[in-house]
C-alpha cells in the first residue's frame, strides 16, 4: 500500500476533531458574539519516505504576526483562490518555492478556529522526500522536518497555561529537538492525530 493510499484510508476511517480543537481558544461566548472569521488555509506536506516527515517553517523573527513561530505552509485564502486546497498550494509556493504540481492531494480536514479571528483549513498531502525548496526571506527563516510519528504521537501533545488579552489561554505544544510547536499549529497536529487511524 502506498503512503497515498495509506493516509487516504486513515483520513476516512478516522474520527472528526472535537469542539475544543475545532474552536481553538474561543469560549462558547466569544464564538457566538464574534464576526466571521477570514478564511485561511495551510499546506500539511507528507515526505513519502520508509519514516514519512511532515514538512513545517519557522517564521521570519522580523514579522508582525506571529514573529519566530512554528507553522504550517499557509495563510489567507484570496478571492482568486478555487477553494482552500487552491490557497495551500499557492501559499506552500510563494513561501518555500515548492510547486503545486509536485503534491498529491489527499484533501481538506477539519477546520481550525483561531483565537485571532481565522478559521483555517489544513490541506493534507503528500510530496516526494529531500525537494529542493527555498525559503522566501521576507517570510521564513527556516524549512524543516518531523517524522511523521512524532506529530501523531499523543504523549508528545502537552497542555500548556498562558495569559492573552488578559484571559487565562490553554495551548497545546509539541516539542521536538530544539523545536517547539504550539498554538494553532500544534492544535491542528493534535485534531489530525485523532482523525487519522494511523
Amino acid at each position: 500500500m502506498t503512503l497515498v493510499e495509506r493516509l487516504t484510508a486513515a483520513l476516512e476511517h478516522g474520527r472528526r476533531g472535537t469542539p475544543e480543537l475545532l474552536e481553538g481558544d474561543m469560549t462558547p461566548f466569544e464564538l457566538e458574539g464574534a464576526p466571521a472569521p477570514a478564511e485561511a488555509a495551510v499546506l500539511v506536506a507528507i515526505t513519502d519516505r520508509a519514516e514519512p516527515g511532515v514538512l513545517l517553517t519557522e517564521r521570519n523573527a522580523n514579522l508582525r504576526k506571529h514573529p519566530g513561530q512554528v507553522a504550517f505552509p499557509g495563510g489567507r485564502i484570496d478571492p482568486d483562490d478555487h477553494d482552500a486546497i487552491a490557497a495551500a498550494l499557492r501559499e506552500a509556493q510563494e513561501e518555500i518555492a515548492l510547486d503545486p504540481a509536485a503534491v498529491t492531494v489527499i484533501g481538506a480536514v477539519d477546520s481550525y478556529r483561531t483565537g485571532t479571528g481565522y478559521r483555517v483549513t489544513p490541506v493534507l498531502g503528500v510530496i516526494a522526500p529531500d525537494l529542493p525548496l527555498i525559503p522566501a526571506e521576507d517570510e521564513v527563516a527556516d524549512v524543516f522536518e518531523v517524522p511523521l510519528s512524532v506529530i501523531l504521537d499523543p504523549a508528545r501533545h502537552t497542555r500548556a497555561v498562558g495569559m492573552w488579552k488578559g484571559k487565562e489561554r490553554h495551548y497545546y505544544q509539541i516539542e521536538w529537538q530544539d523545536r517547539r510547536i504550539w498554538g494553532a499549529t500544534a492544535a491542528m497536529i493534535v485534531n489530525l492525530s485523532r482523525r487519522l487511524a494511523w
